[in-house]
């Protein structure tokens, strides 16, 4: 069988939230939506997540914890789950990347990576 983590696409995207960030304190509030894509010829369910998070400083808060947003979905061949989250970090500008464990249908574990992506508010990198 194939590598299955090969067959997985993982798109994130982030969005700042002005209003819920408060830069005087160190709070930079950002919303991220991820789409997992499955490519592959079988199902696969998500077991669990592993984020690394990064501000300019850089420090790193490593978040590990069952499914996302209290689910721990399965992806049919062919089809995409997509949930949103947010993260919190005390810089204006910062990075997320980090993995999915997966499990195929026949039972083999596999970790699907999430491509690093930038966390900043509109304007701030050129």
């Amino acid at each position: 069988m194939t590598n299955p983590a090969r067959k997985i696409e993982i798109t994130p995207v982030a969005m700042y939230l002005e209003q819920q960030s408060d830069p005087a304190a160190g709070r930079f509030a950002f919303a991220y939506t991820i789409e997992i894509a499955n490519h592959g010829p079988e199902p696969v369910q998500l077991l669990s997540r592993h984020w690394y998070i990064t501000d300019a400083h850089g420090e790193v808060e490593e978040v590990e914890g069952p499914g996302v947003v209290g689910l721990q979905p399965t992806i049919k061949p062919g089809e995409a789950f997509r949930y949103s989250s947010g993260a919190i970090i005390e810089t204006e500008t910062g990075t997320m990347h980090g993995s999915y464990r997966m499990a195929a249908a026949g039972g083999e574990l596999f970790d699907a990576p999430i491509p690093m992506f930038l966390l900043a508010p509109p304007n701030t990198i050129h």
